[in-house]
């Protein structure tokens, strides 16, 4: 996997900020906090960065709209536009004039530069607390190559959405999703992998198999999905980086779907299919030992490890209809977690490890839900024709999954964990299937 270095410089001035009760006008540090009322996004300022000699100009400015679709992206913050700014950055290391930053009511100013020598880039940045005219912990230097410029500024974004509200950032992060096209009569699914902001595209396979459910592995340099190629449903696993590719869990007379990897990626549990009935079983990658998590004569399928690996969450209709159970992750007495009115599938556990995301349907209409992992405090964040299939951001602030509307070809939508910021992701064409990834190293 391609590194960036990292190196942080001093800044003018370091701080540690406590987060406010709210985003008004503030006495101390300036902090998001990120709540589920109602808030107004704070306004920040990211002239373009400058260009520091030639052929860094172009850089500078596309590291900057990046940057700034980032943030602005979040729905936490607004970019007050550069039509309105009344000072200039004309170097990085003169001194911030935050007057001429208050006039326009910005709250944040982010400042950089950019280098280019042969085909390294270095990139430089600052975030600052206008309101009170400090420098918000130290300035960052990245340096990488040209070619990486788009990640460098993930990068920079995931440091100051961490600076301004204390989390984790998500922008440096990629998705495996699959990627449709052709008629619904002839349907084209492949597996493809791209930035969380929807650049970048690859295509993992061909398209000439339908595929589906991809999923990351913990570290990101793996990806399990299941494809149709032999003509019953099987699992494979394929390293991004040579893009080999296995079978694994194959039995023959069975079909088998629905993997997701242990949190260590040692091991895969997913769902087998035999005469009816549909069990989890648990897959030792290195060893190939296979283990029978559950048996009940039902359906036991769409399973996914809390983060410290101990438990299981997963949809069963082992009491009549689809719904969501949580069992030790080496098998045994499972408890149904979901109690509300309609049917439940599709469970993810969060990063955090404090809520579990699922689909749910009721009443004609699909929902993206989370709730607590004992099953209390259900909320519904969206609601639609179809809505299935969430994934977790890697900071557990962010849901990603697919919408389809009434005759209309699948999306992939994104929303805040609040429900607010329901937002499109733009991808080629229809997509499906979405799963994010760890941040990036």
């Amino acid at each position: 996997m391609t590194r960036i270095a990292r190196r942080p410089f001093l800044g003018l001035m370091a701080g540690a900020f406590a987060a406010p009760s709210q985003l008004l006008a503030q006495s101390g540090p300036l902090r998001i906090e990120v709540t589920e009322g109602v808030i107004e996004p704070v306004p920040y300022a990211i002239p373009d960065f400058l260009a520091e000699g030639s052929g860094a100009g172009d850089y500078g400015a596309r590291i900057t709209r990046v940057i700034a679709a980032n943030l602005s992206g979040t729905g936490l913050m607004r970019e007050i536009p550069a039509s309105a700014h009344v000072a200039r950055i004309s170097s990085f290391e003169s001194p911030v004039q935050f007057a001429d930053w208050r006039a326009i009511n910005a709250q944040a100013l982010i400042t950089g530069a950019v280098q280019v020598s042969g085909q390294n880039l270095n990139v430089r940045f600052r975030l600052f607390d206008v309101s009170s005219g400090q420098q918000m912990g130290d300035g960052l230097q990245l340096d990488g190559r040209t070619d990486l410029w788009r990640r460098m500024a993930h990068r920079v974004s995931d440091q100051v959405y961490s600076r301004l509200t204390g989390e984790s950032g998500y922008f440096d992060s990629r998705v495996v999703f699959i990627a449709e096209s052709g008629s619904r009569e002839n349907r084209r699914k492949q597996v493809a992998v791209m930035d969380q902001d929807g650049e970048n595209v690859e295509f993992l396979t061909d398209g000439s198999a339908l595929s589906f459910a991809p999923r990351f592995s913990p570290s990101g340099e793996r990806v399990l999905f299941t494809s149709y190629e032999t003509g019953f449903p099987r699992i494979y696993l394929m390293d991004l980086a040579s893009r080999r590719r296995q079978v694994i869990g194959d039995q023959p007379g069975t079909m088998t779907f629905a993997p997701r990897f242990a949190p260590d990626g040692n091991s895969v549990i997913y769902s087998l299919s035999v005469g009816g009935t549909t069990d989890l079983y648990m897959l030792e990658l290195d060893s190939g030992r296979r283990y029978q998590l559950t048996q009940t004569g039902a359906i036991d399928t769409a399973p996914s490890y809390s983060p410290n690996g101990n438990r299981v969450v997963f949809e069963s209709d082992r009491q009549g209809t689809s719904q969501l159970y949580v069992m030790p992750a080496g098998g045994g007495s499972a408890e149904r977690i979901s109690h509300g009115q309609g049917r439940y599938s599709t469970p993810v556990w969060s990063p955090r490890g404090d809520l579990i995301a699922f689909t749910k349907s009721h009443a004609g209409r699909f929902h993206i839900g989370v709730m607590r992992t004992d099953g209390s405090n259900e909320r519904l964040l969206t609601a639609s024709f179809l809505d299935e299939g969430p994934t977790w951001a890697p900071n557990g602030r962010v849901i990603m999954f697919t919408r389809e509307a009434a005759g209309g070809d699948p999306v992939l939508m994104s929303v805040d964990i609040t429900g607010r910021n329901l937002r499109r992701i733009p991808t080629p064409g229809p997509a499906s299937d979405p799963s994010w990834s760890p941040l990036m190293s």
